[in-house]
């Protein structure tokens, strides 16, 4: 019952007299106490306060009684006492598990307006473990490198319009019009894919049939839709935007499935609609490829919305994968803080960004000529040499560089680092210089125990969940390359309680690594204030319109708010 007690002075806080006397004009025993008894003319009730009070406690306790058995007895999975946890980086790090958080504290008030789907989101975020706070007797330098951010008040509110729910019941039924979306890539890039495939299927109120995962070329992965993800918490989470089913039904298997791969970029809603709602409309089953990152990241706010609540409500991994990444992410946090690098050293990076290798000219003529016999995987800008793609910002940084970037920005030898990321081209030795700074090293591969990943071999695309559960609870998270992984974590952390993220500074912090002359002190307070404003405050996507709202909730999906969405 402590459980019970603890909600209920929790509850009590947010307005006792207010909350109390509005329950009780709810109550049948309100005529007791407050009205005039009916039948009996020019006679009032007279109730002394002693018996006024015994009603009153009578009707809370039977109240909160009756709570606290449904809260107890498991009645569905998603039962609305199942909210956060006060562990949760929605509430302190710091708080005991009395103290709840003001979105919790909304989540409760919002329980008795039967907002059932609000309270479906609040259960479905994935959030990580909580937070470590810096204590013991360490430099400012490490102080400030743990240092979480400041939220500044922002959280998530999907607050969808009215209009935009008037039209949810007819979309949500829709039987006539399937889309069908092949998404291709690594995880994050199908991730993307998934999310705009279902904005476009509410943009042509069509159906969503479960996507397509075409077999990754370069990892060999056929992985299907409930391989990696949880399909039915997936359509559980649309099933006020969009219908989502398993498969085309028996009288759309031989309607005539157009394929549309010829999909231009920064398409706009009134684009889509223009092109494939008549014949949506004409052939019953409409089939899309190549979606990568084709759709307007300036969308109208209910889209953006939802492109929220597809990436960080709907999209929640498999449970036997979602089970080992929380067991391995509870083992780097048992022993303390630590921070999560996604190193982006393959040897398909190094042939894609057209960068030298850091390993010596042996390596990289293995890449120039992988590249030459491959012209079409590099991207970007071919008629730059090596030295000014790096000096762009373009390359990825080496071990070696990201050893000296986080030593300056203050991590200490000890810090623990968990390396997020494909195996690396070169091996060990592309890790070394990183390894020999922090020995406190270690990989998936060398965090699981016994047979724990063998179910996952030659599995890409659940190994990269499993990294992606594991950086989502570090108290830091750093990219050396940005990409799909880097934007996803990006927004994911600031979604779910502004976890630190520092995005390096490449071009400008590129040219002092070339700068022998400067010293070590000097290097760090460079770096320091370079990286300054990554792990400050929220950023704003209205900043730069061509940002993705994944990356940049705010404001779109968040809102300085004390209630939120939950």
């Amino acid at each position: 019952m402590a459980r019970a007690r603890n909600f209920k002075n929790s509850f009590i806080a947010v307005n006792p007299p207010t909350f109390f006397y509005h329950l009780l004009s709810l109550s049948p025993l309100a005529s007791l106490v407050s009205s005039p008894k009916k039948n009996q003319r020019n006679y009032k009730l007279c109730v002394s306060p002693n018996f006024t009070l015994f009603f009153l406690s009578l009707l809370l306790s039977f109240t909160f009684l009756g709570f606290s058995i449904l809260c107890f007895v498991p009645i569905s999975l998603d039962s609305s006492c199942s909210l956060i946890s006060p562990s949760s980086p929605f509430s302190s790090p710091s708080s005991s598990s009395a103290a709840y958080s003001p979105i919790m504290l909304a989540s409760l008030a919002s329980s008795f307006l039967d907002n059932e789907d609000e309270l479906t989101l609040s259960n479905s975020v994935m959030v990580p473990l909580p937070a470590h706070g810096v204590v013991g007797n360490v430099s400012e330098e490490e102080r400030e490198f743990w240092q979480q951010p400041d939220g500044k008040g922002y959280r998530p509110c999907l607050d969808f319009s009215i209009g935009y729910r008037k039209a949810s019941a007819r979309i949500s039924n829709e039987k006539r019009r399937f889309l069908v979306v092949v998404a291709s890539g690594g995880l994050n890039q199908q991730r993307n894919e998934i999310i705009d495939a279902v904005v476009i299927a509410r943009i042509l109120e069509a159906a969503l049939v479960v996507p397509v995962l075409q077999v990754n070329l370069i990892w060999g992965d056929e992985s299907e839709f409930s391989d990696i993800f949880d399909f039915k918490h997936f359509k559980r989470i649309l099933q006020a935007d969009v219908r989502v089913v398993s498969s085309l039904p028996s009288t759309h298997l031989m309607s005539r499935q157009s394929v549309e791969a010829r999909i231009p970029r920064d398409v706009s809603p009134l684009w889509i609609r223009s092109r494939f709602f008549r014949r949506l409309n004409e052939d019953g089953v409409l089939v899309l490829k190549g979606l990568d990152s084709k759709l307007s990241k300036n969308l109208p706010s209910d889209l953006q919305k939802l492109r929220c609540k597809v990436a960080f409500h709907a999209l929640r991994f498999a449970a036997p994968i979602r089970e080992l990444g929380n067991r391995l992410a509870r083992r780097m946090w048992i022993e303390g803080p630590y921070m999560a690098l996604h190193l982006r050293l393959e040897k398909d990076v190094w042939v894609r960004s057209g960068c030298p290798t850091g390993l010596g000219a042996e390596y990289d003529d293995i890449i120039s000529k992988a590249r030459d016999s491959q012209p079409e995987y590099l991207t970007g800008r071919l008629n730059m040499s090596y030295i000014q793609r790096r000096l762009a910002g373009l390359c990825p940084l080496t071990a070696l560089e990201m050893a000296r970037l986080l030593k300056a920005l203050g991590a200490p030898r000890s810090a623990r680092v968990y390396s997020a990321g494909g195996e690396p081209f070169g091996g060990k030795r592309a890790l070394q210089p990183l390894v020999a700074e922090f020995p406190n090293f270690v990989t998936k591969e060398t965090l699981a125990r016994d047979e724990e990943l063998s179910p996952y071999i030659n599995r890409s695309s659940a190994l990269a969940a499993i990294d992606y559960i594991v950086s989502l609870s570090s108290d830091l998270f750093v990219p050396s390359h940005g990409g799909n992984m880097g934007r996803a974590m990006q927004g994911h952390r600031a979604y779910v309680g502004h976890r630190k993220y520092i995005k390096p500074n490449k071009r400008s912090m590129f040219p002092f690594f070339e700068d022998t002359s400067i010293s070590d002190a000097e290097f760090s307070i460079i770096m320091r204030r370079l990286h300054r404003k990554s792990q400050g405050q929220p950023e704003m996507r209205t900043n730069r319109r061509d940002r993705d709202v994944i990356a940049y909730p705010v404001p779109e999906c968040m809102c300085q708010h004390s209630s939120g969405i939950f």
